[in-house]
This record gives C-alpha cells, structure tokens and sequence, in this order.
C-alpha cells in the first residue's frame, strides 16, 4: 500500500483524477478528516473538504505507473 496527499482544487482536477483512478484495478480511498471515500466515485470526492490536502490509499504494491499519472494531484 502506499499514501499520497493529494490537492484537488477544481472541478476538472477531480474530473481528470476520476477518468486516471477508472482505468486501474485496484482499490484507492480518499481520506479527509473522518472520511472515507472510494476514488473513483465522483459524488463522493465532492462529499470532501476539497480546501485541503486528502489523503490518498493506493492498496496496491505496483502502482508505479499510476503515481506518475497523478504526479499533478500530489502535493507534500
């Protein structure tokens, strides 16, 4: 599993996120705060604070391809 913060600050940003998350197996979960959300539901990623950073789960060991894809998204 590895962990990103993410910064999502538009509608597109999430559009995009969302159409990158769809094409992989695996499962990612966005946290913010105590909340929880599957990254490849766009309801639900509007559900967060989107004002700050969320945190990303990639529950996946091979994810490398992927963390290039959202280099964008991710701040430190």
């Amino acid at each position: 599993m590895k962990t990103f913060n993410l910064s999502l600050n538009c509608i597109n940003d999430v559009k995009d996120f969302v159409n990158i998350v769809s094409k992989y197996d695996f499962e990612i979960d966005l946290t913010s705060g105590r909340y929880v959300v599957d990254a490849k539901s766009i309801m639900g990623i509007f559900s967060l604070d989107l004002s700050k950073p969320i945190k990303a789960e990639v529950h996946s060991d091979d994810c490398d391809k992927f963390e290039g894809e959202i280099k964008k998204f991710i701040v430190d």
